[in-house]
């Protein structure tokens, strides 16, 4: 299968100061959002990220904000679903795209809701099931279970990355596999 980043965005949920630390296993979450992030960037892939009530939950880590490319959109929602915010169907809609990547946490609450209200409506949804986390492991991994059922493409960042690659020949070849050394 095939993803055409022209076609597609990575959605970045709720990956903020202080729900990380109540996180399960958040450090491998981390360094595989961050290496979809950074991955994204060399395939020229755009980015989406949301803050969950930042007021209350504090801002992205700095660790995702330092690696993002400069414009990308930071939208904050009250709503579990990436969905209920206004702002957010803005963005989105702003470019046509087919294709939805999935990352944060909750697994089980935002990024499932997310996921499902993006099936919807039409998107093939990409879930980076290495990427994603939830305080409880059992959580997470009913929702990675959940996101299959519903007819999401669950698989790893890495495994992501390759299907927009598609070809050794690609221009972000190079690059790309460094990220994953």
């Amino acid at each position: 299968m095939f993803i055409d980043p022209a076609e597609s965005a990575l959605i970045v949920i709720d990956l903020q100061e202080r729900l990380a630390p109540a996180m399960s296993d958040f450090e491998s979450c981390a360094k595989n959002a961050e290496l979809l992030i950074n991955g994204a960037r060399e395939l020229a892939l755009d980015a989406i990220v949301t803050e969950q009530y930042p007021k209350g939950l504090g801002a992205t880590l700095p660790r995702f904000r330092e690696i993002l490319p400069g414009d990308t959109p930071v939208i904050a929602k009250t709503g579990f679903s990436v969905f209920e915010e206004a702002a957010f169907r803005t963005v989105l809609s702003a470019r046509p795209r087919k294709n939805l990547i999935l990352c944060g946490i909750e697994s089980h609450v935002c990024v499932l809701q997310s996921l499902f209200d993006a099936l919807e409506r039409g998107f093939r949804v990409f879930l980076a099931a290495d990427a994603v986390t939830s305080r409880k492991t059992a959580d997470r991994d009913l929702a990675i279970q959940a996101a299959r059922a519903a007819g999401a493409t669950v698989v790893s960042a890495e495994a992501l990355l390759f299907m927009m690659l598609r070809d050794a020949k690609n221009p972000a070849f190079k690059a790309v596999s460094k990220l994953v050394k």
